[in-house]
């Protein structure tokens, strides 16, 4: 009997229950702080990395799992059956080349029986994906062609916004003009993104605390707009943990009914974003 096993990396915002219940593989990705390498979420949590960015030299960078750590969870699981298959999905090649180090992988240990798939997201919009796939690869009555399809349709029915508090670490990664950088922290001026197929669409800019309070009001007026209503929602956040929870408290009030998890976000799109910016992604019933 086949036997399906899920594999994604540590950008996918997941509690422990779900990766342990589940039966999900995480393959970490890695960060250099001032010249020392750790692993996300093994040798380093998320709240350390967030720690450790505010008095670092140098922006921290991110990097991909090698492909060899990918070959090695690869083989590891495959060993177990000869009729195991993988699905390995990921977080979007905008941010990451973690896909492609995957999809070298899946071609050196065999391509035919590990599928690997770019979710076009990050974070909970991410992990959306990986939960639907891994629910279905533990009941054990889908094919991989089942359970690849509806990731498909989970994606469709997921949607994430981003805002940032400062251009601070966008300018000092070389998202952005370092004169636009400066124009931008004189001003205040906070941005609110829509990720559209991996791409991130800047939708508002704006100064201070009203603009990013206007954003999420437009975020929440979208979300009412779901014809069938919400089922989960995630919101990631980088070290604001009081407002993370009072818009946690806010929407569980207008969406009694979703799922909502609150958690730090990877060091991936902390280095992007700095302290003060929030992920809000939500999966349409």
């Amino acid at each position: 009997m086949t036997q399906i096993k899920i594999v994604t990396d540590s950008t996918a915002l997941l509690t422990a229950a779900e990766v342990a219940d589940l039966d999900i593989n995480i393959v970490p990705l890695s960060v250099m702080i001032d010249d020392h390498s750790y692993q996300d979420t093994v040798t380093i949590s998320r709240d350390e990395f967030v720690e450790k960015m505010a008095t670092a030299k140098t922006l921290p960078k991110t990097s991909t799992p090698a492909i060899g750590t990918f070959t090695d969870v690869y083989e590891r699981l495959l060993a177990e059956s000869p009729e195991t298959q993988i699905i390995s999905i990921h977080l979007t090649v905008g941010l990451s080349g973690t896909f492609d180090a995957a999809r070298q992988a899946a071609a050196i240990v065999d391509d035919k029986r590990i599928t690997v798939i770019d979710s076009t997201f990050i974070d909970r919009s991410l992990a959306f994906q990986v939960l639907q796939a891994a629910k279905m690869a533990q009941a054990g009555d889908y094919s991989v062609a089942q359970i690849v399809n509806a990731i498909k349709a989970t994606a469709a029915k997921t949607h994430l916004y981003l805002t940032v508090a400062s251009l601070d670490n966008l300018v000092a990664g070389g998202r952005i003009s370092r004169a636009t950088g400066f124009i931008g922290g004189l001003l205040q001026i906070k941005i609110g993104a829509h990720v559209v197929a991996g791409e991130i669409l800047v939708e508002s800019k704006g100064r201070g605390g009203k603009a990013t309070k206007a954003y999420l009001q437009h975020i929440i007026e979208q979300m009412q707009a779901a014809p069938n209503g919400i089922a989960m929602i995630g919101i990631a956040h980088v070290a604001i943990p009081k407002e993370a929870a009072a818009f946690e408290a806010q929407l569980q009030s207008i969406f009694p009914d979703a799922q909502i998890l609150v958690g730090q976000t990877s060091p991936t799109v902390s280095t992007h974003t700095g302290v003060g910016a929030f992920g809000i992604s939500y999966l349409e019933n």
